[in-house]
């Protein structure tokens, strides 16, 4: 059992280095989790990032939750925004826990909880959905726990049209509120 302490918190603006090496590292464990390849986020130029950095620390409809350990190591992240191509929707996506603090700890849940209420309390949809590619069974399952369910909607993934991503929802999205 981990001892293990983490702190879930918005990252900041200044901190473009470190979300550049936990995408990079994210997509690189489990690459088709993200609409983006390594070769494509490693090509961007640091001020790329530093922009990305800056909106999804500071942005008032979209943000970056980060979850550190005890030496302020980034160990995972969870962004949510608005889905600019289907109206009335957010979109949680870049869910990332590194291997060594998966498990039992519940940071990949705690990192979602906490993109969930930033998108309830400052995010003017009524839905709150996300992708999953249908090879990732682990993530499939992780959010079914969570409390996202299946839609009717599966897409074309991206990088790849032939296969397919799964279009789940979450259940009680502004029930809290």
């Amino acid at each position: 059992m981990s001892t293990t302490t983490y702190l879930v918190r918005r990252m900041t603006a200044g901190e473009w280095r470190e979300l550049r090496t936990i995408r990079l590292e994210a997509v690189r464990d489990t690459p088709t989790a993200f609409s983006s390849s390594d070769a494509e986020l490693a090509a961007h130029p640091d001020v790329y990032w530093q922009e990305r950095a800056a909106v999804e620390g500071t942005s008032d409809d979209g943000a970056t939750f980060i979850a550190c350990d005890r030496n302020n190591d980034w160990v995972g992240s969870a962004s949510v925004e608005p889905l600019m191509e289907v109206p009335d929707h957010a979109h949680l996506h870049a869910v990332f826990v590194r291997a060594g603090h998966r498990g039992p700890t519940g940071l990949g849940a705690r990192l979602v909880e906490a993109a969930v209420r930033f998108a309830e309390q400052h995010i003017d949809v009524s839905r709150l959905t996300l992708g999953v590619h249908e090879n990732n069974a682990r993530a499939l399952a992780f959010y079914l726990r969570i409390g996202f369910r299946m839609t009717e909607k599966v897409i074309a993934y991206r990088p790849n049209p032939v296969e397919r991503c799964y279009i789940l929802e979450y259940r009680d999205f502004k029930k809290h509120c």
